[in-house]
């Protein structure tokens, strides 16, 4: 097997594995307020979340940035509570005209601050990954490249999912939103509450 097959495969079980459970509560979360027709806002916005996530992972990789894991772990909970919060309070903003008009410029620019954030979680195993090799630009790429597809793959089950249910049953997409943010949310209030006890 080719680097490059190597690091996309690592990149995508590392966002498919269930210890990453908090990643897929964030996507879910994130595009919770969205429809399946609104697929050029959500490439816009997921394109914002990759490009945060991947310049952490290439000041980790280049071993410019140290984030104690500690610190991660509590920072991405909050990250999808306040996702939550904001898709409760402005999730009807989606329906304005544009990719980028009004509050959903907004949700681009939180989605690329917490791709920051988010890329500390990947960057602590991508570091040692790399190790101390000098070459990371092209494993860079193909680590992103897999956790892109592993993010593609949980995003349409998601719409799969949406589609099925709407399809069965009479729901707006406004009770959608407000079920999944609130379950998004409420499971994220679990992690930080875990991950702060743990450390006391």
């Amino acid at each position: 097997m080719s680097e490059f097959s190597t690091f996309i495969s690592l990149g995508f079980h590392h966002i498919a594995d269930p210890q990453a459970f908090d990643h897929l509560l964030f996507l879910v979360t994130l595009c919770a307020a969205y429809r399946p027709a609104d697929w050029r806002r959500l490439l816009v916005l997921i394109t914002a979340f990759t490009i945060g996530h991947s310049t952490t992972l290439l000041l980790a990789g280049s071993h410019i940035l140290g984030i104690p894991s500690d610190l991660v772990e509590l920072l991405i909970p909050v990250t999808i509570i306040l996702t939550s919060l904001y898709n409760l309070a402005f999730g009807g903003k989606t329906e304005e005209t544009g990719v980028f008009s009004g509050a959903i410029r907004w949700n681009y620019a939180m989605a690329l601050f917490f791709g920051f954030i988010h890329g500390m979680g990947f960057a602590n195993y991508f570091s040692a990954l790399m190790g101390e090799s000098g070459d990371i630009i092209w494993p860079l790429f193909s680590f992103n490249v897999g956790i892109e597809i592993g993010q593609i793959a949980i995003l349409l089950v998601f719409f799969g999912i949406y589609a099925a249910i709407s399809g069965l049953f009479n729901f707006r997409h406004r009770d959608w939103n407000l079920y999944v943010s609130g379950l998004g949310g409420g499971g994220a209030l679990v992690l930080l509450m875990q991950g702060i006890f743990e450390n006391l």
